[in-house]
């Protein structure tokens, strides 16, 4: 797993306002979501600053160094050379100033500047950073938000598990991914997306490669969704047993967290698309404490009783 994002990347996936770029921005990567405000060692303070993290600047310290000439600024920045710093970002879109501009030319340090402040680019930055760098897998299968829920669609090639999912998205589902599903976790939710450059395509035997968002409009997709359940397609096999009730949950684990399993069996003349829905809704019951195959059981219980005693 990597520990470490380029710095190219995060300012693309970020949409931060380039400055100036060193020579070798494409190279710098960056190993921490902890920023530097260097407020105190701006003012005097000698206070040691963290080596290879982004330097910002903010509203307290863009007013102090406002307030020093031309020659005080650039000796204000000369002082931070030494802590290998790989970025430096202005934030609450405050006016970037000439020297700081020869500064980072003369130490060969990229320079950046986001509307933003301090509170919410760091916030967004640390949740970034933490979910770029969480544990990843990938799962062949169809992710989609049925009814707001994460539905995965598993199950062997060739099963229906593409055909399933467009009858589904033409019944209102949204599509996040078809055939390769990228899942991180992230704290305890799995969160499921595309690969880049299959996004919002479908492969369907017979017809060939579709747009789902060209088709279906933009209602239909999504970029990501959380895992919730998963439903795996499987072949009907007459010597197997079966849920029939749905007493019991099954569970399938990935990345260490368990997920709730429907195996639903395929054969001729089942309605896979509204077995998905009714499974989804099942779900969404038990969520809020509603269990139909509890309750059955319970009256069957109370009835035998009622005879029994009669």
């Amino acid at each position: 797993m990597n520990d470490n994002i380029k710095l190219k990347k995060i300012v693309e996936d970020l949409n931060i306002e380039i400055v100036y770029l060193s020579s070798d921005y494409e190279n710098v990567k960056i190993i921490s979501s902890n920023l530097n405000k260097p407020g105190l060692q701006l003012v005097g303070h000698h206070v040691e600053l963290a080596s290879n993290k982004i330097l910002v600047i903010d509203q307290q310290e863009w007013y102090f160094i406002d307030e020093q000439n031309s020659e005080s600024r650039f000796a204000l920045m000369q002082q931070f050379s030494n802590y290998k710093i790989p970025a430096i970002i202005f934030l609450s879109n405050n006016e970037v100033f000439e020297e700081i501009i020869e500064f980072v030319k003369q130490a060969n340090i990229s320079l950046f500047s986001t509307k933003e402040n301090f509170f919410n680019f760091s916030t967004k930055f640390k949740n970034y950073f933490e979910f770029e760098l969480a544990p990843v897998t990938r799962i062949h299968g169809v992710l989609l938000d049925v009814f707001g829920v994460g539905v995965l669609i598993t199950g062997e090639s060739g099963i229906g598990k593409s055909e399933t999912a467009l009858d589904l998205i033409s019944r209102g589902s949204r599509l996040i991914s078809d055939d390769s599903v990228i899942i991180k976790k992230f704290g305890d939710r799995l969160i499921g997306t595309s690969p880049p450059i299959t996004k919002y395509f479908m492969e369907l035997r017979g017809v060939g490669i579709i747009d789902v968002q060209s088709t279906f409009g933009v209602g239909s997709v999504m970029g990501s969704k959380d895992v919730d359940i998963i439903v795996n397609l499987e072949k009907w096999d007459k010597n197997k047993e079966y849920e029939r009730l749905g007493i019991e949950d099954h569970y399938k684990e990935i990345l260490n967290k368990k997920i709730v399993e429907y195996n639903i069996p395929v054969r001729p003349g089942r309605h896979n698309a509204l077995i998905v829905e009714m499974a989804t809704k099942a779900f969404k019951q038990k969520e809020i404490g509603i269990n139909a195959a509890l309750e059955l059981n319970s009256k069957i219980i109370n009835y035998k009783k009622h005879d029994k005693n009669s």
